[in-house]
């Protein structure tokens, strides 16, 4: 299990702040909204749709609080690497190595907020299927999960690698606070399977309650063949953001 000195430092958020604003702000106009939904105090699990490598950032500038993100270990190499790592995100060996998730839990009974894109990889962002690791935070920290909502990072048929022109209208929705809990003599497995369920359901409604509102759709996925070569689950307990 990780220990205290392994969580990131609270400073973090000093710096990346402001950045994840610019992001959002400046080189994006991104439309926040949603944020009354956010607790002001306490632990909450960020859980967002994932259709491109931005998402990540603009769920951490569009925010009203701090928080640290699942990310894959191997994004954490070079300058990238000493960003991430110093803005506070937490690198995820998807081999199946839990440290992870035990450092998320730690953060969340500090108080802090994480963030995680269960969907595992980008695709089309409806949250057709997510991983158990969201659900697994929040029954063993008692954290809120809000669902969150990201559109336009990537459009239409755009490629998964494709990066927004500046200036691109990006969406990012808050919906309504869950909370999952294990009910008592129900197996551990099951309570974790039930909670998964919930929380899919809550976020892949959200989702959709959010394209109603904006008018802007997810984009289109390629045929299945092609799908399934780029879309291989993870061992991890906790899927991470796979970009940052």
């Amino acid at each position: 299990m990780a220990t205290s000195n392994q969580l990131p430092a609270a400073w973090t958020r000093l710096w990346s702040r402001p950045v994840g604003w610019f992001l959002d702000h400046v080189l994006y106009r991104t439309e926040v909204s949603g944020k009354t939904n956010v607790p002001a105090a306490g632990p909450v699990v960020f859980a967002a749709n994932h259709i491109s490598f931005l998402d990540g950032p603009v769920m951490f500038g569009a925010s009203p609080r701090p928080m640290h993100i699942l990310v894959k270990k191997e994004m954490f190499n070079g300058f990238l690497g000493k960003v991430l790592r110093g803005s506070g995100q937490i690198p995820v060996d998807r081999t199946g190595d839990r440290t992870a998730l035990h450092i998320g839990k730690q953060l969340l009974d500090d108080g802090r907020c994480v963030g995680i894109l269960p969907e595992g990889t980008r695709g089309s962002g409806a949250a057709e299927n997510i991983s158990n690791g969201v659900a697994w935070l929040a029954i063993n920290s008692g954290a809120t999960v809000i669902p969150v909502a990201i559109l336009g990072t990537r459009q239409g048929d755009e490629h998964r690698d494709h990066i927004p022109k500046p200036r691109r209208k990006l969406h990012v929705s808050f919906g309504e606070p869950i909370t999952v809990k294990r009910r008592k003599g129900e197996p551990g497995r099951v309570s974790m399977d039930r909670a998964a369920a919930e929380i899919r359901e809550a976020l892949a409604g959200h989702v959709q309650d959010a394209i109603r509102a904006t008018g802007q759709g997810l984009p289109t996925e390629p045929a299945p063949g092609v799908a399934l070569l780029q879309h291989r689950p993870s061992e991890v307990a906790g899927t991470p953001a796979d970009h940052h």
